[in-house]
């Protein structure tokens, strides 16, 4: 009997420590796989701030090491004054289903133009981008991760909450009108403003309110 009992523990402790090692590969790929955050270009003059907006993933320049550049090389000649800090790289990129890479296009502002492009996390600190030109001439580089992953912007919890609105039936009566003080409780996932005011700068902040994507989006 206690023999038995003890092969009986063995098992349970084998079971508890192979559910153990699953569960932390689990955590480990779903880490890896999230692009979301701040990379350093491997030339090392921008971070990109990788984010979802609107179910794509988008990146801007959240940093430049040589301040106050702008897009010079625009083909359209209203954006080339814009500043290159808080200018969308990564355009619109959708997950290609069963895979940890996304696709889309990729801007090149060295010369103004765009290129399709993947975006593919290798472990957790690594992202490799690839961009062709009408599926040849492809090339690409690997960024190295410097902040993040970030959490899911608000807009993308607003934007579910518009859609589940709009599929949902209208209401045979209006809800009654209330009257009262307004609150001056953050919303949820929006920063308490003495915590803001306490953090450091940050000129881009959440890329999905920049014109450039939220334009793009609607």
């Amino acid at each position: 009997m206690l023999h038995c009992l003890g092969n009986t523990t063995r098992n349970i402790m084998r079971t508890a420590a192979c559910s153990a090692i699953l569960l932390a590969t689990g955590l480990a790929s779903a880490l890896a796989a999230d692009p979301t955050g701040d990379w350093k270009v491997a030339e090392g003059f921008a971070n990109i701030r990788v984010a979802e907006c609107y179910g794509s993933m988008w990146g801007v320049v959240a940093w430049e090491k040589e301040p106050g550049r702008r897009d010079i090389h625009n083909p359209d000649v209203s954006k080339r004054n814009r500043p290159d800090l808080g200018m969308p790289v990564l355009i619109d990129m959708k997950k290609k289903p069963a895979t940890d890479q996304w696709e889309g296009q990729v801007y090149n502002a060295k010369n103004g133009q765009l290129y399709s492009s993947t975006i593919r996390p290798v472990g957790s600190d690594q992202l490799e981008i690839r961009g062709c030109v009408l599926g040849v001439l492809c090339g690409g580089e690997t960024w190295t991760r410097v902040a993040g992953p970030i959490p899911s912007s608000p807009v993308n919890s607003m934007a579910k909450e518009t859609s589940r609105i709009a599929a949902a039936p209208p209401k045979t009566s209006a809800a009654p009108a209330t009257t009262g003080s307004r609150t001056t409780t953050p919303a949820p996932g929006m920063p308490d403003r003495k915590m803001a005011a306490a953090a450091p700068a940050d000129p881009v902040g959440d890329i999905c309110l920049l014109p450039d994507i939220a334009r793009f989006t609607h």
